[in-house]
Order: structure tokens, then sequence, then C-alpha cells
């Protein structure tokens, strides 16, 4: 039996698409190994939102040709799309396929044999208007996965080249995305995080909303959470939030990408909103959900910040009532307008500066553990079990951690939290089977 190897680098999205690959390879007799094991064809599904991604992309490769020198190399994805020529300048790759090509890799090929000169596979973003759909299991559980209902963006943020890597936005229609959320849950899956690149803008394409879709898929019985990965702030409408919050099966769980707390810096980023309006949204959700939880990202040192625009960063998270960050370093993209300024931030102080809002998330995470204690929460545990304990998450999205074994995985129990011990929560299983996330959320707070 012919044996294949994945690694996939960045967000969800890619790892749902690099599942999807997978299967068109059982499909034909291929056997999945792991990473460290040899094999007969590696494939990697890359990521390029910093240069870190990238560095990590070419690592990789020359690590799985140590690991299996003759192996057929395969690099798709977001990588692969924007600079190709770097990758095939790595000997032993021998085909790079792009964004709109990995979904077909038989079609270029079907005996992965060692190529003397790698052959490139890239066509214009501009032109796609497919959508692929994908979907796959949490990386190492079997309590969640991560259905793909949108792809590509509109949006012309300065620093981002995801556009130029993924093309325009576009969306797979409601009953296609129903028929998927149901065959996911009869699967055993009880949770499903729906994925993309901007999922708030999930049907422009297709004459729907991302409310339509919600609405449709808080209808389906079978599936008891559906979370949302990370949904744009000017998307991010009262009613939609109003939707979120009364929904059935919903998660009380926001990731609301802020980059900057400076409008300064935000309209040189070219995004869509002003921190006064950010933080509307965040006292919006706070008004009735008090224990709802809320994360935001943060790009920090990005061109021509100074330390008063990183103040003003600093204090507006200060500010803000959220529950955790996530804190990135600018890094420049190639052929994105942000990389062309020349006020960009030394290195030292960007690597400062991430650690100021790191510390500071650090505390933000300290408070909303600190608002939970005491009171009790639908946990879902997953298939993460380390000698007597077992860790699932609320549907804020806490993790919790109390004494089990494999017999709690994939089961919903209400959980007390007893305290935060800094990453996550130590709790105690007080019901079993919780059904209703909401009831008991409102019961709670």
């Amino acid at each position: 039996m012919k044996r294949v190897s994945f690694q996939t680098l960045g967000c969800k999205l890619n790892f749902a698409e690099t599942s999807t690959i997978g299967r068109q390879f059982t499909e034909r007799g291929y056997k999945i190994v792991g990473a460290d094991e040899r094999t007969d064809v590696f494939v990697l599904n890359t990521c390029t939102v910093t240069a870190h991604a990238d560095r990590e992309c070419r690592q990789l490769i020359r690590r799985a040709l140590r690991q299996s020198p003759n192996a057929f190399v395969i690099v798709v994805g977001c990588y692969a799309q924007v600079q190709p020529e770097e990758i095939t300048s790595i000997d032993g790759v021998d085909l790079v396929i792009g964004s709109n090509e990995k979904f077909n890799i038989f079609s270029y090929t079907d005996h992965f044999e060692k190529l003397s000169l790698p052959q490139i596979f890239v066509s214009c973003t501009d032109e796609e208007t497919d959508f692929h759909p994908a979907y796959a299991a949490e990386v190492g559980g079997r309590t969640r996965a991560f259905l793909k209902i949108q792809d590509g963006c509109d949006y012309t943020c300065s620093y981002c080249s995801i556009p130029q890597a993924r093309g325009a936005s576009r969306s797979n229609q409601i009953e296609n995305i129903v028929m998927q959320a149901r065959t996911i849950a009869e699967q055993g899956f009880k949770e499903i995080v729906l994925t993309g690149v901007n999922v708030g803008d999930y049907g422009k394409n297709i004459g729907a909303t991302f409310l339509d879709l919600l609405k449709a898929l808080d209808r389906i019985d079978s599936v008891p959470r559906l979370r949302i990965s990370s949904i744009e702030p000017n998307i991010l409408s009262d009613e939609l939030i109003d939707c979120i919050l009364s929904s059935k099966s919903i998660c009380n769980h926001f990731h609301i990408p802020l980059q900057s707390g400076s409008d300064t810096i935000l309209q040189r980023m070219r995004r869509r909103y002003t921190t006064n309006a950010y933080k509307k949204i965040i006292q919006r959700i706070r008004q009735f959900d008090p224990g709802a939880g809320i994360g935001a990202d943060v790009i920090v040192g990005f061109p021509g910040e100074t330390d008063d625009l990183f103040r003003e960063t600093f204090e507006f998270l200060q500010s803000l009532s959220v529950s955790y960050l996530h804190v990135f370093t600018y890094s420049a993209r190639p052929n994105t307008p942000a990389a062309m300024l020349g006020t960009q931030v030394n290195p030292k102080i960007q690597i400062h500066r991430n650690k100021v809002l790191r510390d500071l998330g650090a505390s933000k995470r300290h408070d909303f553990h600190s608002l939970l204690t005491g009171k009790s929460f639908p946990v879902l545990f997953e298939g993460k079990v380390v000698g007597d304990e077992v860790s699932g998450l609320t549907p804020s999205y806490v993790r919790v951690v109390v004494d089990g074994n494999e017999s709690l995985v994939n089961s919903i129990q209400t959980v007390k939290i007893l305290y935060d011990t800094g990453e996550f929560c130590r709790g105690q299983i007080v019901v079993s089977d919780h059904a209703d996330i909401h009831s008991a959320i409102k019961e709670a707070v």
C-alpha cells in the first residue's frame, strides 16, 4: 500500500481543506501516515500570512526529505500560490500547486515518481469562481469538526496578501452546508466550527447572508454546538449579535479582529471600522451576556506605529472587556501596500510591544476566568486525556480541566469552575449531559 503524509500550516480553513485532499488519497488506496514516518508522497498545505509561515514551510519540506529522501513532494496552498518559484528553488520539490488547483492533485499526476525538474501549476486567483467544499475533524480530537462555508476575500487591508492567494469572496449554498452539517453530526461530532477567510461575508455571491445561514443551521437538532471561528467587526450587526446570543446551539463566543486600537493605524491598514464602533460592539455583547467569550486579534509594529500610537492601542485594549488577545507582530508581505511604506518599525521595538500586549492579554484572560469562578457551565470534553485528567471547552471558549478518563470524551457535562490556572481553569463535574447550552449559561451568569 502506498503511503502519504500531510502537513498543514495556518488557519483552520487550511486544515479542513487538507482533510478533504486526504480523503481523495484514501479513496485511491493510499495509507495516511504521520509526519515522522517514512512516506511515498508528502503533501504540504501552506500559509503565507507571515514571513515566519513561509520560513516554516521551507523547513518542513527539508525535514520531510530527510525523513523520506525519495518521497514525491507536493506543496499546495497560499504560499504556493503567491511565491511558487521560491518553493521550487528547494531541491527535492516535485509539484507546486496553487489555491485553485489543490483540490485536483490527481489531474496533474497520478504516478508520483520523482521529477528531474519541479512543475508549477498556479492559475490567477482573479479567475476563480468555484467553491470547493471541505471539512475536517480537529487535529488529535474527535469532538469538533471544522466546516468550510466561505472562501476568498474582497477586502483590501494594506498588510494582507490573502486576497492574492485566495481570490474573491465566494460561498457554498445554504442547503449544501446544512447537508454537510447533518453528515458531520451523524459521524458523532458534537461541535461544528464554521470556517472561511471572511465568514461574515458569507453569501454575497449567491444572494444569501450569514444571518440566513446561522438561522438554518440553528434549526438542526442533531448538532448540539455551532461555533463561529472569527468575524469582522464591520459585519457584526446588532441583529447578528442578538441571533447568536438567543440561539439554542450557537456558542456565546465572538472572535473579532481588532488589529489596532489607534484610529490612525486602522486607516493606514484600510480597516472598515473605528475604535469607537468596535467598542460599541463589545458593549452590546456584554450588555446581553456578561459571560460571553470575546477574543481580539492585534497587530503590533505596523509601519508608522510610533510610541504614542502604540500607547493608544494599549490604553484602548485596557478599556475593553475582552476575554483574551491574539497578538501578532507585523510582517511585511510581498506586493502589499504596507510593505512599500518607508516607516518600518525596528524589530526590537516590535518584540517589546508584542510582549507588552501578551502580558495584557494574560491579565484579561485571568480577569475573565475569575468572573466565571464558582459558576457552572456545559463543557464539551475532547479526545485529549493526560493521566487522570480530561479537558474540554465551555461555549465561551474557556478550557477546563477535570479529573476523569476516556469515558468523558465527546460528552457534554455541566462543570463548576473552581479556580484559574492561567491558560485554563480547573473544574468539577456537577451534572451530566446538559443539552441546552444557553439555558445553562444564563443560569450561571
